[in-house]
């Protein structure tokens, strides 16, 4: 199950073993990176949330001055998307369909950049990570976010992703 560059396709590019909010924007563009498509729920937003926290908010304002944005969901709610990229005046896609390849792509050919500059990221293997390394991207796997913009205490889902990576043969973050 080697993906690119021989990494296995479910080993992210980078796990900081953080969230997005706390996620150096330096270290982020020391890898080359131009572009970030990022997941929202649970990378950016907790459950049903639709206003950003402050921390976050922050965080997507600074990577946006050196970035180009776009959210990049699996949810079927076009409002609550919505909703969260007008904070951003950002692009967005909702019913995504991660880890299918045509929406992901459609956002790639788009961005009118090499795949290895644009950035995944996201907060689940089966679907960000994986996703993300089938077109070549660079890849990040960030903690669950809380309300507070700190790391969920309770991502039994991102264990529990884990460990079936592992037995699947990707190598322990």
């Amino acid at each position: 199950m080697a993906g690119v560059s021989g990494r296995h396709c479910l080993q992210p590019s980078w796990d900081p073993g953080q969230t997005i909010a706390q996620l150096s924007l330096s270290d982020l563009l020391s890898h080359g990176i131009r572009a970030a498509v990022i997941d929202v729920d649970r990378t950016l937003l907790p459950g049903r949330d639709v206003q950003l926290s402050g921390p976050v908010k922050a965080w997507l304002v600074d990577a946006r001055q050196s970035l180009h944005l776009h959210l990049f969901s699996n949810n079927p709610s076009q409002r609550r998307i919505s909703a969260v990229a007008d904070q951003l005046e950002v692009g967005f896609t909702f019913g995504a369909r991660k880890p299918h390849r045509a929406a992901l792509r459609r956002v790639v050919a788009d961005l009118n950049l090499p795949p290895e500059c644009i950035a995944m990221v996201g907060d689940r293997l089966f679907t960000d990570v994986l996703g993300g390394n089938r077109l070549g991207l660079f890849t990040i796997l960030v903690r669950p976010i809380a309300s507070d913009g700190g790391p969920c205490t309770r991502d039994g889902i991102q264990r529990l992703e884990r460990t079936l990576a592992r037995w699947l043969g990707a190598p322990a973050a």
